[in-house]
């Protein structure tokens, strides 16, 4: 059976620094996003959200912390990703792109702090209603549309990268491709918008059809890099070049629905919501269901011998990854009403595209030009964090079930059946324990980026 190797290659030069501001991006966000996490999940957990009696800066934390950890970390990395690109050149375009993302990510978590008010739980993006947030969430908006269009540009004027690398670029540039999707969808449901229209309804309408299809983009990314970590960490991959383009390609159809959804269906309409509900669940694990099972048989074909010593933070960083993905997945076909179901199914999902981002994140950051992974606390910390993450997952899933409902806190979450209480403190007990994970995974970051960068960068190709 042939076994395929699919690596990424880091540039040297100008491109590798506009990498670095990426992903310093992405994870400042986090360090931010983690703060706020704490009181969230506190104010969540029986007897001891009780101490807590400020729901409003429950709400108004929850809306910053997921705009953080989930928006602005996913499309910072998907900036850092974009700007590892062979053949990149214009810069000027790409440090405008990465200063007016970090412009509006600072406005938007220093804007609570500033007298910004109203929170509003949205789905996909979570507001507050007021202007220096909202300006804040456009100026981010804006500095990640021109990283979009920046990629988009290079990859058209660039020459044809072939082989293994070539499908690994196909994927990021589908997701580029998904990416510009979601903003048209975002501008046409704002100019569809009727007028009578307010409040939180506004903000569903406003972001549903876009948030849809971005997720389309996170998917694909979240293939590309799951790949890396296999062929890294010794996974045996019977899946080709060709057939991964294929999978890249079937995993994007679904979106060309976009347009025809907009034209048949009124954008605040029953059928709209529905039709992008379906698309989603439909369409989006086209390509990353098959490549799962791919990936298990190649675990499972390649032994614990085969993970070389210095990727066994990677092989882990994978396993969960799939693990938290496919959980999610599967719940989201449990969703009956507005319950915590629908968190576990969401968290599942997400938290396994943020445990592949961390697990690439290891094996970049000294091809980056940082120092050392500290390997041990590495390769501890997915095993930390995910196992907090499930344990989160199922606890949420498990109250759901009992009708605990969701976007509450403290009184009004209405715990009153023992199954309920133990369902939520087994859900608090899990984010207490993944926010530990979080922690190390900061920790191990920062010890690389501390640990000194003289020398020349492992694995790069210079631009310059």
């Amino acid at each position: 059976m042939t076994n395929y190797s699919y690596t990424l290659d880091v540039p040297g030069g100008r491109a590798l620094r506009l990498a670095q501001g990426w992903l310093f991006l992405a994870v400042g966000a986090l360090v931010l996003s983690g703060l706020l996490a704490v009181l969230i999940v506190l104010s969540r957990t029986p007897y001891i959200g009780d101490i807590f009696p400020w729901v409003d800066l429950f709400h108004t934390a929850l809306v910053v912390h997921v705009d953080l950890s989930v928006l602005v970390w996913f499309l910072a990395f998907a900036g850092m990703l974009w700007s590892l690109q062979p053949g990149l050149r214009g810069f000027g375009v790409g440090w405008g792109a990465l200063a007016l993302a970090t412009a509006g990510t600072l406005i938007m978590t220093a804007s609570p702090f500033l007298g910004a008010t109203g929170p509003i739980m949205a789905n996909y993006v979570p507001v507050l209603d007021h202007p220096l947030f909202l300006g804040g969430l456009f100026v981010f908006g804006l500095g990640f549309l021109l990283q979009v269009l920046y990629g988009l540009f290079m990859a058209l004027t660039s020459g044809r990268i072939a082989g293994a690398a070539g499908a690994l670029w196909l994927g990021m540039r589908l997701a580029m491709v998904a990416a510009l999707v979601s903003m048209l969808a975002l501008l046409w449901s704002w100019v569809l918008m009727p007028d009578f229209i307010k409040d939180k309804e506004y903000y569903e309408v406003l972001f549903w059809g876009g948030g849809h299809v971005l997720q389309f983009m996170h998917t694909q990314l979240v293939m590309v890099v799951w790949l890396v970590l296999a062929t890294v960490s010794g996974v045996r991959l019977s899946v080709s070049p060709r057939l991964m383009m294929i999978l890249f390609t079937l995993g994007i159809l679904a979106i060309a629905m976009t347009p025809v959804i907009y034209v048949l269906h009124e954008v605040h309409s029953g059928q709209h919501r529905m039709a992008f509900t379906w698309m989603m669940g439909f369409g989006n694990g086209l390509a990353a269901a098959p490549l799962s099972l791919a990936l298990l048989v190649g675990v499972l074909t390649s032994g614990r011998g085969s993970v070389p010593e210095d990727a066994r933070p990677e092989r882990a960083a994978l396993a969960f990854s799939v693990l938290l993905f496919g959980v999610g997945g599967i719940i989201g076909f449990m969703i009956s009403g507005s319950n915590t179901i629908v968190p576990a199914h969401y968290h599942g999902s997400i938290v396994g595209i943020t445990m592949a981002f961390m697990g690439l994140t290891y094996h970049l950051l000294p091809r980056m030009g940082f120092g050392p992974v500290p390997r041990r606390m590495a390769y501890i910390q997915p095993f930390v964090f995910g196992t907090g993450q499930l344990m989160h997952v199922f606890g949420l899933a498990f109250s759901g079930g009992h009708g605990v409902q969701r976007k509450t806190a403290g009184a009004a979450q209405g715990l009153e059946k023992l199954p309920e209480i133990l369902g939520m403190a087994f859900m608090g007990l899990g984010g207490l324990i993944a926010i530990i994970g979080g922690v190390l995974f900061l920790v191990v970051v920062y010890r690389s980026v501390t640990g000194g960068r003289g020398g020349r960068p492992q694995g790069t190709q210079s631009l310059d």
